[in-house]
């Protein structure tokens, strides 16, 4: 629901199919709730959530169509069958998936045509963040990764193609990361979720979010830059301060990392940490973009 709603605020018509009975009501309502702060960020003329139509098959849902957004589940072996399906009722449009983790050259094994078929991955909520990061297959043309972020541009996404195909891509491998040794410390009794949290939030994460890792690294070294940076830092990242393994996810574990979560929820629905979560990245978007005004997030903008 959330690639559709990106869709449709990109002024599109989207068709949409999932096996699941009730899947037209959820993804309605979902969309419905995301709508309100799309339209406050910005969508293309005549943009509507009208314009969302579910079909009966897969392949009536994708025949006739220029581009399709693959979302199964992380599971292999459906995503093949799945992508050979599409291929088969679809013998020219880009198909992309959405994928966290699964390599594109294993995901177009059973598809006849895989020179057209790449990872669109995309961060969550779709509708808002406009990352997506295009990972072609051993197959995949250049063409078929040009064409895919064109499109992802035209409904204001920021494509991050990547040099070569690699477990996790590049955005969830840094995420992971930083989850490793956030796990790491509330198991260790370091730290709570909630104060986790708050460094990432009070500390990297507001820097972060204009400047990236590099370029924040880069205004450490002062006059001298990065360079200078590593020279004077740099050999106290052979310092062992870090975990690069994840702890074991024992029950124990489970309990202190949901529980911490929940008493930072203070009582708030998932419904309304979202709709505050939205309602915060509306605003932080406009703030990137204005100090940084190439970052696309807006349909129709190049």
């Amino acid at each position: 629901s959330g690639w559709a709603a990106r869709f449709l605020g990109g002024g599109l018509d989207v068709a949409a199919w999932d096996p699941s009975p009730d899947a037209a009501g959820k993804a309605r309502a979902s969309i419905d709730v995301a709508w309100a702060a799309m339209t406050r960020r910005g969508v293309a003329p005549g943009a509507s959530p009208a314009r969302l139509a579910f079909c009966d098959t897969i392949e009536d849902c994708v025949a006739g169509t220029n581009f399709v957004q693959e979302n199964a589940p992380e599971r292999e072996a459906l995503k093949q069958d799945l992508l050979a399906r599409i291929d088969a009722a679809n013998p020219d449009a880009i198909i992309a998936s959405s994928t966290s983790g699964l390599l594109p050259t294993i995901l177009s094994a059973k598809m006849k045509r895989p020179e057209r078929m790449l990872v669109g991955h995309p961060f969550n909520p779709v509708y808002l963040l406009p990352l997506v990061e295009l990972v072609g297959g051993q197959k995949t043309t250049q063409a078929t990764i040009d064409d895919a972020g064109a499109f992802y541009k035209s409904v204001g996404m920021r494509p991050l193609p990547l040099r070569r195909e690699i477990e996790g891509f590049v955005a969830d491998r840094l995420m992971e990361a930083l989850w490793r040794e956030a796990l790491w410390l509330v198991n260790d009794d370091v730290a709570t979720t909630e104060e986790i949290d708050a460094a990432v939030v009070y500390g990297c994460g507001l820097r972060w979010s204009l400047m990236g890792t590099f370029l924040t690294f880069h205004l450490a070294g002062g006059e001298g830059g990065m360079r200078h940076m590593l020279h004077q830092f740099g050999p106290a990242l052979k310092l062992p301060w870090t975990k690069l393994v994840s702890p074991e996810l024992t029950e124990e574990l489970i309990d202190k990392v949901a529980d911490g979560c929940e008493a930072q929820a203070a009582g708030r629905s998932i419904k309304e940490l979202e709709t505050r979560r939205d309602d915060f990245l509306v605003e932080l978007l406009a703030l990137v973009q204005k100090y940084w005004p190439e970052a696309e997030g807006r349909p129709g903008r190049p």
